[in-house]
C-alpha cells in the first residue's frame, strides 16, 4: 500500500504527525504539500492527491486542512474518488468496509494527533467487504459517468493541466464582468 498525502496550511501539523505514524507502520507515502504555514487553497492539494490516486501511482489518500470538508468537497469532484470526511474511527472503518473509501479526509481544528492517527489506523486496516456494498459502489460509478461531460473520461481527469496555460488567466479572480453581473429578471434561470 501506497499512501498520497497532503493538506492546506492548516493541516501542516497533524500531516507531520500522521507521517510519523506511517513510518512507524513502515507505511510508503509521499507528501504532496503544503510544507509552510503560509495561507494555501486547499482545492489544489487535493487535486494533486486524487490525480496521483487516479493515475495508479498510489493506492489511497489522507488530506488535511481546517475541518476536513473542504478537501472532501475538492476530492469527490473526481471521478473514481470516494473521499470520507472522519472525525472517529468507527466511521473511517465502516467507510472502508461498506463505501471502499479511497481517501481519508481529517480536520486539523477537529481532531488532534493522538485521534487523527486512531482514525487513521482504522481505516487503514479495514478492508472493503463487497458484495451487496460492491452493488452500490457500482450504482455511485454510474451516476458519476451519466453526470460526466460528454466524451469526458477519467483519463481526461488524470491528464488535464493542472494550471491555466497562459500567465494572464493563471489567477483564479473573475474578469470584469465575467461571471460577475447578476442575472437579468428577463435572462431568467
Amino acid at each position: 500500500m501506497k499512501i498520497a498525502i497532503g493538506c492546506d496550511h492548516t493541516g501542516t501539523a497533524l500531516k507531520e504527525a500522521l507521517k510519523t505514524y506511517l513510518d512507524s507502520r513502515m507505511i510508503p507515502y509521499e507528501d504532496f504539500g503544503t510544507f509552510t504555514e503560509e495561507s494555501s487553497d486547499y482545492p489544489r492539494t487535493a487535486e494533486k492527491v486524487c490525480k496521483a490516486i487516479l493515475s495508479g501511482g498510489f493506492d489511497r489518500g489522507i488530506l488535511i486542512c481546517g475541518t476536513g470538508v473542504g478537501m472532501s468537497i475538492a476530492a469527490n469532484k473526481f471521478n473514481g474518488i470516494r473521499a470520507v470526511v472522519c472525525s472517529e474511527p468507527y466511521s473511517a472503518i465502516l467507510a472502508r468496509r461498506h463505501n471502499n473509501a479511497n481517501v481519508l479526509c481529517l480536520g486539523a481544528r477537529v481532531v488532534a494527533g493522538g485521534l487523527a492517527t486512531l482514525i487513521c489506523e482504522g481505516w487503514l486496516n479495514a478492508a472493503f467487504e463487497g458484495g451487496r456494498h460492491q452493488r452500490r459502489i457500482d450504482i455511485i460509478t454510474r451516476i458519476e459517468q451519466r453526470n460526466s461531460p460528454p466524451g469526458f473520461s477519467q483519463a481526461d481527469e488524470v491528464n488535464a493541466n493542472e494550471e491555466p496555460s497562459s500567465a494572464s488567466d493563471s489567477t483564479d479572480e473573475p474578469k470584469p464582468n465575467q461571471d460577475t453581473q447578476p442575472l437579468s429578471p428577463s435572462g431568467g434561470a
